[in-house]
């Protein structure tokens, strides 16, 4: 019944509705296979109240696909575990019952390991995989064991078996996942993607990093091209940069289960929570590039990333489509319920502080910079769509997550209006442009071109 009221609302409302995107439930055919591919959602609050068509048009847009995918970056317990000594950054947690908010909204996977995956311990890992499963949410990324971590898991359809495997490189320590020699239980946690970063200086600023730590009593060596300040590797050479390597281990491991999957699944999707960016959070980070190919290489039929909180570009990659971030979809991190110690102390709060207290100290005047930065508030639904295994379209849904509005209501995804969905079009378009990739804009959506921007 609430299914038919919904649909009713948005058949009456549709005529007053002028998002350049109403045009766009077309239904595909018989022989295709779409998905609703989304970014971070972070969810504190319950999404069936809205009314919108604006809103309603979107679930619509989202429940349509064969199947749909968000990165669950929440955890979901009744404050049953104790938080952690150190947390993704706010310790997330919301009431059970938005897992089934999710479910609501059309979702049918969500990815699972992000830095906010160990913010309340095992424990508070384990109640989200109870509450998610009672969802009927397909979910990977986490487990028992790093094996357990790692693997695939499937959504069967009417149309095709789906694969999900879900990574992340940005996590705390005590999140990750650890393999058992028999002797002692393995570590639960997530599936870990790590790598080393070694910065390339001048001679003059080696020789300043070495000034520096003797007179800190570090002792560094007398000469040589190589130092280490404070876990940080620094070399000589010619131009200054970042030099990323994955961790040859994780990525093998991390193939082979892709290899698998692929074989016992008709779609794989394979996604990843990465923050890293190569001088500007907008650009991923060259080990994720790396990353991405090999796991199309694979086997992989689509890569999604997600972390940054920000678009990034898009590749076609041997026919396979690559998304480096599809930025933020739900973004409710300033309506929590409660926030441990921790957070309030680093701001300097007394016991009197309660959340709003926090937010103000934390994100006024332009602090971290994300209330008063529209590219966090603004991001696209991305629905490719198959016939068999090839990728035959890919339209790009501009939403909006009311940048500029109160917290309570800034956050909420619905379709952007004309003028902001022409603003992330073009947003994208020159973010992808580096990656070969053309995206045209028709009636306020962006189709990628699919016979350019092919990488071999």
């Amino acid at each position: 019944m609430k299914r038919f009221l919904i649909s009713y609302a948005i058949a009456l409302s549709s005529w007053l509705f002028l998002s350049p995107v109403a045009w766009s439930q077309k239904p595909y055919e018989e022989d295709t296979f779409t998905m609703a591919l989304t970014g971070d959602s972070i969810i504190t609050m319950r999404l069936s109240v809205y009314r919108e068509p604006e809103f309603l048009k979107m679930i619509e847009l989202i429940r349509s696909a064969d199947v749909a995918f968000t990165n669950l970056e929440m955890l979901f317990h009744d404050y049953e575990p104790y938080p952690m000594h150190e947390s993704g950054g706010t310790y997330m947690r919301a009431a059970p019952a938005m897992a089934k908010e999710l479910a609501w909204a059309g979702f049918d996977m969500v990815s699972r390991a992000n830095n906010h995956t160990g913010d309340y311990g095992v424990i508070g890992m384990r109640l989200t995989t109870k509450h998610t499963a009672e969802a009927g949410l397909v979910q990977a990324g986490v487990g028992e064991s790093l094996a357990e971590a790692r693997e695939a898991k499937f959504l069967e359809t009417a149309k095709a078996r789906v694969a999900l495997i879900s990574c992340a490189s940005y996590f705390k320590e005590h999140s990750r996942a650890g393999k058992s020699r028999g002797d002692i239980p393995a570590r639960p946690g997530l599936n870990p993607l790590r790598y080393s970063t070694v910065y390339v200086v001048t001679h003059e600023e080696l020789e300043m990093l070495r000034r520096i730590l003797e007179r800190a009593g570090l002792q560094p060596p007398k000469s040589g091209n190589k130092l280490k300040f404070f876990d940080h590797d620094f070399v000589v050479g010619d131009k200054p940069e970042a030099r990323t390597t994955l961790h040859q281990e994780d990525l093998e491991e991390i193939a082979n289960v892709v290899r698998n999957a692929s074989r016992l699944a008709d779609l794989t999707i394979v996604t990843i929570h990465a923050h890293e960016g190569d001088g500007n959070r907008s650009v991923p980070a060259k080990f994720l590039v790396t990353f991405a190919r090999a796991m199309i290489d694979a086997g992989a039929d689509v890569f999604v990333g997600h972390g940054p909180h920000v678009l990034r570009g898009i590749e076609i990659y041997r026919g396979k489509p690559i998304f480096y971030s599809l930025g933020n979809f739900i973004y409710q991190n300033q309506t929590l319920l409660r926030l441990p110690y921790e957070n309030y102390e680093r701001y300097k709060l007394g016991s009197n502080a309660h959340v709003a207290d926090f937010n103000d100290a934390r994100y006024d005047f332009g602090r971290k910079g994300r209330p008063v930065t529209p590219e966090i508030w603004e991001s696209v639904i991305a629905v490719p769509c198959w016939r068999e295994k090839k990728l035959i379209e890919i339209k790009l849904y501009p939403v909006s997550l009311g940048f500029g509005k109160f917290r309570t209501k800034r956050g909420r995804p619905m379709f952007a209006d004309r003028d902001l969905s022409i603003k992330i079009i073009e947003d994208l378009k020159r973010l992808s442009k580096p990656f070969g990739t053309t995206i045209d804009l028709r009636e306020g959506i962006g189709v990628v071109r699919l016979s350019t921007g092919a990488t071999n």
